[in-house]
């Protein structure tokens, strides 16, 4: 047993008060992550500050088309949000495929942006991780890596990032505020993301103490008919083998502009910008669509049991892209194929 404290705070800045003069406090909104690390004794931190209190679940339609999303908002009223789902289909779909209904209605919006990986050595303390303990290697690279990364690792580690709605965000070039001691922040989504390189402990560039208030996706006409594809082991509840968040504008047939973001198959929410330079003036067919899918696996690195992740990611990106052009069988409600 180790003794942790609990506090509740009222408003933002005591919450970051509390955390940044203490090392060894963190902050707590829906738990669904924080709790089970910390009963694995994958987290060990001394202090839960709960946020649940503050001023963060507004959905906030924005001038112009765009949407400001509190960070203390559950999944599942995010997911429900006339805003979110008019203008942004592909965010409502990926937060209803993230998780069963009973924990949207638990995760909030800040925390599924912060939830760390799901790699099985990382959440095993008898197992090496360079992201759990920086120097002790990483089980993955000659383990069981069947659902790793072929995007975007390095020698020091292979995990993918478990956010479905981390990958839509990435595509719409959504921005993360924070606020922290030194103030207020603004950073784009692809940017709050982290490549593994040589440290693979740091996913984020923020600070101790610094809390995730809101995010923002600004106006994108196209995305009012964006799609998320998620392909995965069952149909049910289950994280990304691969996905793909989409949004195409076409003129005569002929793609001016693209969003392509994957997910499942990389470190961190990949977004695809080889395979947009390739779409861009090119015809919306089914050939432009697997040069796209070529162009952005290219430079994959696939381990012993996930070699099968370079194929699937190209077959993801050209399924999700004939969907969101309405040459494949439409979505339904749920983000799934009917």
């Amino acid at each position: 047993m180790r003794p942790v404290s609990y506090s509740r705070v009222a408003d933002v800045a005591t919450a970051i008060g509390t955390v940044a003069a203490d090392p060894g406090s963190t902050f707590l909104a829906g738990g669904t992550t924080e709790v089970d690390l910390q009963r694995i004794h994958v987290a060990s931190a001394k202090r839960l500050v709960d946020i649940n209190d503050l001023p963060l679940r507004q959905v906030e339609e924005l001038p112009g088309g765009g949407v400001r999303i509190g960070a203390v908002a559950r999944m599942s009223d995010v997911a429900q949000a006339l805003p979110v789902r008019r203008r942004f289909p592909m965010v409502s779909q990926a937060l209803l495929l993230g998780a069963s209904a009973q924990l949207r209605n638990m995760a909030s919006i800040g925390g599924n942006l912060m939830q760390r990986t799901r790699c099985g050595y990382f959440r095993d303390v008898a197992a090496a991780c360079n992201k759990r303990e920086p120097g002790t290697g990483c089980s993955a690279m000659t383990g069981v890596n069947r659902g790793h990364a072929v995007l975007g690792t390095s020698e020091h580690c292979i995990a993918t990032h478990p956010s479905d709605l981390a990958v839509a965000l990435v595509a719409l070039d959504a921005v993360v505020l924070t606020q922290g001691p030194v103030g207020h922040r603004e950073i784009l989504a692809d940017d709050f993301y982290l490549a593994p390189g040589d440290t693979p402990d740091r996913e984020h560039p923020i600070a101790h103490g610094e809390l995730v208030v809101a995010v923002q996706i600004p106006p994108l006409p196209m995305a009012s008919t964006s799609i998320y594809l998620k392909v995965r082991d069952r149909e049910s509840y289950e994280f990304a083998l691969a996905s793909a968040a989409v949004a195409v504008a076409l003129d005569a047939g002929v793609v001016t502009d693209v969003r392509l973001a994957l997910g499942g198959v990389s470190s961190k929410p990949w977004r695809a910008r080889r395979a947009e330079s390739v779409l861009v003036g090119a015809p919306a067919t089914v050939e432009s669509f697997r040069a796209a899918a070529e162009a952005e696996m290219a430079d994959a690195v696939p381990h012993a049991m996930n070699a099968y992740k370079i194929e699937l990611g190209r077959r993801t990106i050209v399924r999700a892209l004939r969907m969101v052009t309405g040459d494949a069988r439409m979505v339904s409600e749920d983000g799934n194929p009917p």
